[in-house]
């Protein structure tokens, strides 16, 4: 048995590991939203974890302390000032206090979470921003500049948000036919990828326009990478689920397509700008690794559960474990449960791959070893000697 260098493309992140935590250090009883909207329900920063969570009359969602582990009593404090179920969530990128949430009572509200988390039910938002006239059911802040929030509607519009003095700063609502699946800034803020039937728009300036992305009829997502490209999920003519890479210079293909199966989940992406990898979010966590080198896409692993997945938070790079190699980790939510899986590169993977392949080789010497020991004895019997 021979082995050949370079055979293998050669990447930091080849070894990457997939594990759930142990049951004591999940958060369980929470009584995860039903709702039918396909979102995350779930938002993690360094300090808290958000659930969007069931409640009677309203909307609300649970905050707790990252350190949180155990049962949720039902009497806990959660945060439930919406007139109808809430629909997405989001933290600040630059105050990890600051939530927003978007609700069907076609209101954004942006409210601070004390230190420690809530003692009492939070009731009164610091900020409330009207301005659509359907449910509200996707947040994003602005990347890189301070106190601004992306709102998108079924309305079909899009607002910006001014969060400190409420003021709705720019609204785009003539740019899309149809319902806004997702919205996704640049790596500086300079411009928003939307899924609909457009592709890609700049605010104040139209940049450029794809009308059919994926072929299939179902809801499509789509992020912008940090080099400026665009990386969607979507389904096919034939159903099956795609991920596809796209250059914003020329949209007319992509350069990049890869099949993943026939399951009617929407995959959900999340991309690592440190790391260049993207994670798709469902029952099994699959991620890959986007280059510069064809075929651009590199599937990397994936991580299976038996157990559904209602929803999915992934945590900034500030909250994960540098001192056990932890390069990501998400909070899968299950239908009462929160559970946390980590994505790890073990430090030592090159001396744990040489100690494998000079356990296999010691293996396949002393088979070679035991097989030419039973042709001297076959030759033996057959000359009469035995």
């Amino acid at each position: 048995m021979s082995f050949r260098r370079g055979v293998v493309r050669q990447s930091k992140f080849r070894h990457v590991f997939a594990q759930a935590w142990k049951a004591e250090h999940c958060i369980d009883d929470v009584r995860v939203s039903r709702v039918t909207w396909d979102s995350p329900l779930c938002a993690v920063n360094p300090k808290f974890i958000a659930v969007i969570i069931e409640a009677g009359g309203g909307g609300a969602f649970l905050v707790v302390p990252i350190s949180k582990s155990g049962r949720i009593d039902q009497s806990c404090p959660t945060v439930c000032g919406h007139a109808a179920p809430v629909l997405d969530i989001q933290w600040s990128p630059h105050d990890d206090n600051i939530i927003a949430s978007a609700s069907e009572d076609c209101t954004v509200k942006v409210w601070q979470i004390p230190d420690g988390g809530l003692t009492s039910p939070m009731t009164e938002a610091i900020v409330t921003l009207e301005g659509h006239s359907k449910r509200v059911g996707i947040l994003a802040w602005h990347p890189t500049a301070f106190n601004i929030l992306l709102t998108a509607g079924c309305d079909n519009v899009i607002c910006v948000w001014n969060v400190g003095t409420g003021e709705l700063v720019y609204q785009l609502s003539d740019a899309h036919p149809d319902l806004i699946y997702s919205v996704s800034w640049n790596k500086d803020g300079s411009a928003v990828c939307t899924s609909c039937r457009c592709l890609q728009k700049r605010l104040y300036k139209l940049l450029t326009v794809k009308e059919k992305v994926h072929d299939g009829t179902r809801p499509m997502r789509a992020v912008f990478l940090s080099d400026g490209k665009i990386l969607t999920t979507g389904f096919s003519r034939m159903s099956e689920r795609q991920l596809a890479l796209w250059d914003t210079k020329d949209l007319s293909e992509p350069m990049a397509v890869q099949e993943m199966d026939t399951s009617n989940g929407v995959l959900l992406p999340f991309y690592d700008p440190d790391t260049n990898m993207v994670y798709l979010g469902d029952c099994t966590i699959r991620y890959f690794e986007v280059t510069d080198e064809s075929p651009y896409v590199h599937f990397l692993n994936l991580y299976s559960s038996k157990e559904p997945q209602r929803g999915a938070g992934f945590i900034s790079k500030r909250g994960v474990d540098v001192n056990k190699c932890e390069i990501a980790r998400f909070y899968k939510l299950h239908e009462r449960k929160v559970e946390p899986i980590s994505m790890t590169v073990p430090r030592k993977v090159r001396p744990l791959l040489l100690a494998e392949m000079k356990a296999l080789r010691a293996v396949v010497l002393a088979q070679s070893q035991r097989i030419e020991l039973l042709e001297r004895q076959l030759a033996r019997i057959e000359d009469g000697d035995v």
